[in-house]
């Protein structure tokens, strides 16, 4: 139980800093079979050498001890990490990391040493082997289970990472200590009475903010996510883990200081020939939003088409309730549900005029909403002349993500269109169910312009400055022969080699950060 406890508690610890990509995750995993083996190998030997009960003890309460110490000591120096990449300091960032593979290494090794060492302990006749053992085994697997959701369902979401790992960490010391009590008094007495010394360990480093960053007004960990929000000038920030890219932003009044990502997704009906009423009627009377996280886009929606019917879908109820919070989301129009993007959606009515869809983890789209049958069932979901815009993010020089997301669409609407957003790493990729072109956005700009009424005075000149970002950043829509299906969508190993080739093109200095 403690191990894997210990296994997602380093995770998501990890993933406060470097994100939440399938390295980071493979990495947590392939660091602990490494020290596990190292464990087995070493707890055989030792259980061989001195088959003592109250040696298999210390052993217990020397790994629940190490577990509580060593995973404080890495929220302590991921915090420090955390400080270092929001500078973009590498010798800071490196030393950190090394410092939680040592961390990592001495409780799981410890934890690994704890199963062989049972066995032997256990094993008195070579004939019942087979059958204590197999009994060993399944009390582990069954404290696997344990580890496996209670942190990750419960503990970490209501207590935090650090109270999880003290909790289960405390757990295996009382049943390293009792060991010892009935192996000998002073054995126990003494084992207490270095467990006393985690005291000040855990008030000093048991406290305080998972992160410090400027301007920082909130922080929470929910199920999925390390949960920030960061206030710089009149503008409330929403960053999700590592904090490299912000998902959802919030200025006093309502003030869109810059047409962003979400801005230009909002310019996709337009790419219909709508003729004369495109300045009379809006275009848009029901939307999906997939990804809503603390509300920015179904809010500017309302902005410029008024208060029409939003479906927005969200996976994770914290970022909601930081969205009431700290971002305003309180629009009756908008309809919040939480669950998966692709599962929601088509769960809906249907027959919506835009359905967008942002669903980063950075810098990773769930695959699942990327492939050719999913954007079947967002197809069956739209209007007649219904549009979808998805967010999709490259690098300067590397468009190869955006080019297989433009094939994958091509399989299902007539008609693609390309937006690169500018001062970001983010094409807006726009599918239309009508054949359509690159020009009806320019047309409607032009009509809209000319009117005295309708949704662009309405919008206040929110979606006229919408127009002229999108058209002076449109981009021809380009296929690779790449196309995701639900059989196969090599998304991440894509996404991998692209961030890589960007780092190393372009160094750490390249990542966004707040301002991306």
């Amino acid at each position: 139980m403690t191990t894997l406890a210990v296994e997602f508690v380093t995770s998501r610890m990890l993933q406060a800093v470097y994100g939440t990509s399938n390295i980071v995750w493979a990495n947590v995993i392939g660091l602990v079979l490494l020290f596990l083996t190292a464990g087995y190998f070493l707890g055989g030997r030792l259980a061989d050498r001195n088959p003592s009960p109250r040696t298999f003890y210390a052993l217990v309460t020397a790994a629940a001890f190490s577990s509580i110490f060593f995973l404080l000591l890495t929220s302590l120096l991921l915090r420090q990490a955390a400080s270092a990449l929001a500078a973009v300091n590498v010798g800071a960032i490196a030393s950190s990391l090394a410092g939680v593979v040592f961390a990592l290494a001495v409780p799981v090794t410890l934890l690994g040493c704890l199963s062989p060492f049972a066995i032997r302990l256990a094993v008195r006749d070579v004939g019942e082997a087979g059958r204590i053992s197999g009994r060993i085994y399944a009390v582990s697997t069954w404290g696997s289970l344990l580890g496996t959701y209670l942190p990750v369902l419960l503990v970490i979401p209501l207590a935090g990472s650090r109270a999880a790992a003290v909790i289960f960490g405390a757990v295996l010391l009382l049943a390293g200590l009792g060991g010892l009590w009935r192996s000998g008094r002073r054995a126990g007495l003494t084992g207490a009475a270095l467990s006393l010394l985690l005291v000040p360990a855990i008030l000093a480093w048991g406290r305080g903010p998972v992160k410090s960053y400027p301007g920082q007004i909130f922080e929470t960990e929910s199920a999925y996510n390390y949960i920030q929000v960061v206030r710089q000038q009149d503008c409330n920030f929403l960053l999700l883990n590592e904090g490299q890219a912000y998902h959802s932003y919030y200025c006093d009044g309502g003030r869109v200081p810059r047409i962003s990502v979400w801005s230009v997704m909002l310019a996709a009906p337009y790419f219909n020939d709508l003729g004369a009423s495109a300045a009379e009627d809006s275009p848009v009377r029901r939307m999906a939003v997939v990804g809503l996280a603390a509300g920015t886009i179904p809010k500017q929606a309302t902005q410029i088409f008024g208060p029409i019917a939003v479906d927005g879908i969200e996976l994770d109820p914290e970022i909601v309730q930081a969205g009431r919070d700290y971002f305003a989301l309180d629009e009756p129009n908008i309809n919040v549900i939480i669950g998966d993007g692709r599962y929601e959606l088509n769960r809906l009515p249907g027959d919506y005029d835009l359905i967008t869809i942002d669903a980063y983890k950075v810098p990773y789209i769930p695959w699942h909403l990327t492939t050719r049958q999913f954007f079947e069932e967002v197809d069956a979901q739209l209007a007649a002349d219904g549009v979808v815009a998805v967010n999709v993010g490259r690098a300067p020089e590397d468009r190869r993500l955006v080019e297989a997301m433009t094939a994958t669409m091509a399989t299902v609407f007539p008609s693609i269109h390309a937006v690169d957003v500018p001062g970001a790493l983010n094409t807006i990729l726009i599918a239309t169910r009508q054949p359509t072109s690159d020009a009806n956005l320019q047309r409607n700009a032009e009509r809209l312009s000319a009117a005295t009424s309708g949704p662009a005075v309405a919008a206040d000149g929110l979606l006229l400055a919408v127009f002229d970002v999108a058209a002076a950043n449109l981009v021809p829509a380009t296929a690779s022969e790449l196309v995701f299906t639900d059989e196969r969508a090599p998304l991440e190993t894509l996404v991998d080699s692209l961030v890589l080739r960007y780092l190393l093109q372009e160094g750490p200095e390249g990542l966004p950060g707040l301002s991306g």
